[in-house]
């Protein structure tokens, strides 16, 4: 009844390969960059990340007036106390940059001096912004983010297909499925090593792909849109503040609490962190101020393994903790999701995630270049007089309409959560109809 599905499949791998392989190529080594920008960044940016330990460390107030103070009139939208010993303060403000964009300024915990001012881009300091932005969109904004959703994308198909091929080939001992081939010609060994390696990484290719696409432009919407009708997304504290009277499930009508003047910002920081801190909340924070008349939320920022991700709600005005959320309470779909992001960018398992995120590059970049030089070697005209081989791998037989309209329907099916690979898989199959109707064309008879 699929009568060529195997060799639908293969072709599909093929043109993929053949294709979408430079996509690949530039997210491999763009994320392989990636992996080396925490060294980067301790060495680019020392002078702004540490201060020499001179003593206790000043109270929080002061260490965000003497941020404030360099950058007047500018609101304050985060602030990070000193997580270690030797560390600077981070205070961030809305400078009217781009978007996810901050003018934070470093400050010296035991001193108040200011140590450096930079836009950062989210958390990340401008060098990993540059990097995360080129391994994202290649720095074109969201048209750039195809590439991204290409690449992610193409890459669960190609490590499926990839295993469907590499199972069913036909070997003198199954080992060769997962051990390479050290004899043979050229193409057979690059076959072999490009199987095997395959294999060995297909776990790996799959996770990237997976939480890749959590970021994606069209992908990622689909997926935001389904967690958010399962009840998977990521839950946050009510910034909401009581209404006065002490009615906790009572919301704000008016401003039970005045707004925060940028004077007394400092003020109100140190007074939300010391109720954070007789709260529970230890270890690295961050305190983002609500709008006027709301609370100011405190959430834990340990996002290595095991996660430390609590949040309280903290009235500005009293010090009072209006809502809490622990992050055992999340949703096990929500903890998946912060857990796999944190691996996709090496921050859950430190050193360690860092050396396997730069494996599973170094490995997608071996095998692009791999499966270029089988195709080169597979060529049907070579200078060296060798007979090569006509028609793309997969292409002795033609496949029945069955398993045509079999991955006819998984593009369509793919194409409603995976757009973009939903409409680069049906303009494959064209190029394989196209390419399989010239064959046809040139023997004078079907294929078969």
């Amino acid at each position: 009844m699929f009568r060529g599905l195997k060799g639908l499949v293969t072709r599909i791998h093929f043109y993929a390969g053949l294709f979408v392989g430079p996509f690949l190529l530039v997210a491999a080594l763009t994320g392989l960059l990636y992996t080396l920008s925490p060294p980067i960044e301790r060495w680019m940016y020392a002078d702004a990340l540490t201060a020499p330990v001179s003593g206790p460390e000043l109270p929080l107030s002061r260490q965000v007036e003497a941020a404030v103070a360099t950058q007047p009139g500018l609101p304050v939208t985060e602030i990070r106390p000193s997580r270690e010993p030797g560390a600077t303060t981070r205070v961030s403000f809305d400078a009217d940059l781009p978007e996810s964009y901050s003018r934070t300024v470093f400050v010296d915990p035991y001193t108040a001096q200011v140590r450096a001012t930079l836009d950062t881009y989210a958390e990340w300091l401008p060098a990993r912004g540059v990097i995360d932005n080129l391994h994202r969109s290649l720095l074109l904004g969201p048209p750039g983010q195809v590439y991204t959703e290409l690449a992610a994308s193409w890459l669960a198909v190609l490590t499926l297909s990839g295993l469907v091929v590499q199972v069913t080939r036909r070997v003198r001992r199954r080992r060769e499925r997962l051990l390479p081939r050290t004899g043979g010609s050229s193409r057979s060994r690059l076959r072999s090593w490009h199987g095997a390696v395959g294999v060995w990484a297909s776990v790996g290719f799959f996770f990237l792909a997976a939480t890749g696409l959590t970021w994606s432009q069209f992908a990622g919407a689909n997926v935001g849109a389904l967690r958010t009708a399962l009840d998977w997304t990521t839950p946050s504290v009510s910034s909401t503040l009581p209404a006065a009277g002490g009615d906790a499930d009572a919301p704000v009508t008016g401003a039970a609490t005045a707004p925060v003047a940028p004077r007394a910002v400092p003020a109100v920081a140190q007074r939300v962190l010391d109720a954070a801190r007789a709260d529970g909340l230890s270890g690295p924070v961050e305190l983002t101020p609500g709008e006027p008349g709301e609370a100011w939320t405190v959430q834990q920022t340990v996002r290595s393994w095991p996660s430390q991700q609590d949040s309280v709600a903290v009235d500005p005005a009293t010090g009072t903790i209006t809502d809490r959320l622990a992050f055992a309470d999340w949703p096990v779909a929500a903890k998946l999701a912060r857990w796999g992001i944190d691996a996709h960018m090496g921050l859950l398992f430190g050193t360690v995630n860092l050396v396997a995120l730069a494996a599973l590059a170094s490995a997608v970049v071996v095998l692009v270049v791999w499966g270029y030089r089988m195709w080169w070697l597979r060529r049907p005209t070579r200078p060296d007089g060798s007979r090569g081989l006509a028609g793309p791998p997969g292409s002795r037989e033609r496949p029945s309409p069955a398993a045509v309209a079999l991955v006819g329907l998984a593009a369509v099916a793919a194409g409603l959560v995976l757009p973009v690979l939903g409409v680069s898989l049906i303009l494959f199959l064209l190029v394989d109809a196209l390419v399989a109707a010239r064959r046809d064309r040139q023997t004078g008879e079907p294929a078969g």
